[in-house]
């Protein structure tokens, strides 16, 4: 554990839904529902992915390396089960619905007063093998980061044809 701190974590994590909400609420189609291709989200679907997460992956993933037991195996996290859950919702109930989710995870990770011991625990990922719950808690962070600069990146590119030659100086349009 390098850098990781648990409260520096969870500055992060606490601010994401707020972050979101600022940036999306009540904001046009026109940025929420467009993407930069095929295989790129739009931040539509960044929000429904981050709600997903917030009910099946991250807090279930660390009781599964917490609790006392030979088989601590993580479930295949399904990354497109938003395409599906988010049919017939609108941006802001996403948002209203990541928000509620993410202030519970947060009241459970912080409950759990974790100790440094216990950051050291592990957990067996489907992909990536044993992962140790700092580990975890530090990809929630960058996830959620990540999360954020694609659906910056997504809506800042719709200008790119726009922007005329400052498009050089803009380095989110060049990516």
């Amino acid at each position: 554990m390098k850098c990781f701190r648990i409260d520096k974590a969870i500055e992060i994590l606490e601010r994401t839904p707020a972050v979101l909400d600022s940036l999306l609420r009540d904001i046009d189609q026109v940025w929420s529902k467009q993407n930069e291709g095929d295989k790129i989200w739009s931040p539509f679907d960044v929000v429904g992915h981050l709600v997903h997460g917030e009910k099946t992956d991250w807090t279930d993933r660390i009781k599964l390396i917490l609790r006392d037991s030979d088989d601590n195996t993580f479930q295949p996290f399904d990354r497109f089960a938003q395409f599906e859950d988010s049919k017939g919702k609108s941006m802001n109930q996403l948002l209203d619905e990541f928000s509620e989710l993410r202030s519970k995870n947060m009241e459970f990770l912080k409950g759990l007063n974790l100790s440094e011991n216990e950051l050291q625990l592990q957990g067996i990922h489907p992909h990536f093998g044993s992962v140790k719950l700092y580990e975890l808690l530090t990809n929630w962070v960058t996830h959620d980061l990540g999360n954020i600069a694609q659906s910056t990146r997504t809506m800042a590119k719709q200008y790119k044809s726009d922007v005329g030659p400052w498009v050089e100086y803009i380095r989110i349009l060049k990516d």
